[in-house]
C-alpha cells in the first residue's frame, strides 16, 4: 500500500477516490479529432467569458492550442493506447541488486485545479524472472500516468502498479517527490513545501532493502 512519508496541503477537498482514474465508460467514443474540436470551442467560451479579445493576434488561435495540447500531450495518459509497451531483456549479467532509477522528471496536473505537479520520481526494482527492463520504458511508464489529471498518491500506485505489471515482480519501490501549484501559485501560495508520497512492495518492505533505497535517492 501506498505510504505518505510528509504530508503537506495541496488543496481543498484533497481526496483520491480510488487507484484508478476516473473515467466514464464512453470516453474513448470521440476520435482525437472531434474531442480537439470541442474542447476549443469550449475554452473560446472561456476565454470570451474571461473578457479576453480572440480577435488578436496573439489569442485567436489559443483555443485550438489548448486544445491540442490536452488531448495530444498533456492528458494523452488518458488513453491506454499510448499505454508504452514494456521491452524485457535476459538479465545476462546475473545482476541481482536493486536496480534504482533515480530524478525522473515529473510533470503532471492536479486534477482539482487542473495546475501543474512538478517533481521527481524514484523508482527500483529487483529481477525476480531473470528479465530486465529497458530503462527508457521505465520514464515512459511513469510518463504515462503523469499524463493525466491526477492525485500523487493515486499516481504513486499507478506507476508501481504498472512496474509490478511490466516486470512481473513484487519487489518495487516508487518515490514521489513533487510541488504542486495549486499550493504555490495559489490558496496558501506556500512556495516552500513539497509532498512525498512512496509504495514499497516485496522486498522493499524490508527494512534494510527500504533505507539503502532511500539513501540512494532522497537523502541529501
Amino acid at each position: 500500500m501506498n505510504t505518505v512519508l510528509e504530508t503537506d496541503v495541496i488543496g481543498e477537498n484533497h481526496i483520491a477516490t480510488s487507484i484508478d482514474t476516473p473515467m466514464r465508460l464512453e470516453a474513448f467514443e470521440l476520435t482525437d479529432i472531434q474531442k480537439i474540436k470541442i474542447i476549443a470551442e469550449h475554452f473560446e467560451h472561456i476565454m470570451y467569458t474571461l473578457g479576453l479579445d480572440l480577435t488578436d493576434d496573439s489569442l485567436k488561435d489559443t483555443p485550438l492550442r489548448v486544445a491540442k495540447m490536452y488531448v495530444k500531450e498533456v492528458f494523452s495518459g488518458l488513453n491506454p493506447a499510448n499505454k508504452p509497451q514494456p521491452v524485457l531483456f535476459d538479465n545476462k549479467y546475473q545482476y541481482k541488486e536493486m536496480l534504482i532509477e533515480k530524478d525522473i522528471t515529473l510533470y503532471s496536473y492536479c486534477e482539482h485545479h487542473f495546475v501543474p505537479i512538478i517533481g521527481k520520481v524514484h523508482v527500483a526494482y529487483f529481477s525476480s524472472n531473470n528479465k530486465v527492463i529497458g530503462l527508457s520504458k521505465i520514464n515512459r511508464l511513469v510518463q504515462y500516468y503523469a499524463k493525466r489529471p491526477q492525485v500523487q498518491e493515486r499516481l504513486t500506485n499507478q506507476i508501481a502498479e504498472g512496474l509490478k505489471e511490466a516486470l512481473n515482480t513484487e519487489h518495487v519501490a516508487v518515490v514521489v517527490n513533487a510541488v504542486h501549484l495549486c499550493v504555490a501559485s495559489r490558496g496558501i501560495k506556500d512556495t516552500n513545501s513539497s509532498t512525498i508520497t512512496s509504495f514499497f512492495s516485496g522486498k522493499f518492505k524490508e527494512d534494510w532493502t527500504k533505507s539503502e533505497f532511500l539513501s540512494l535517492t532522497i537523502a541529501r
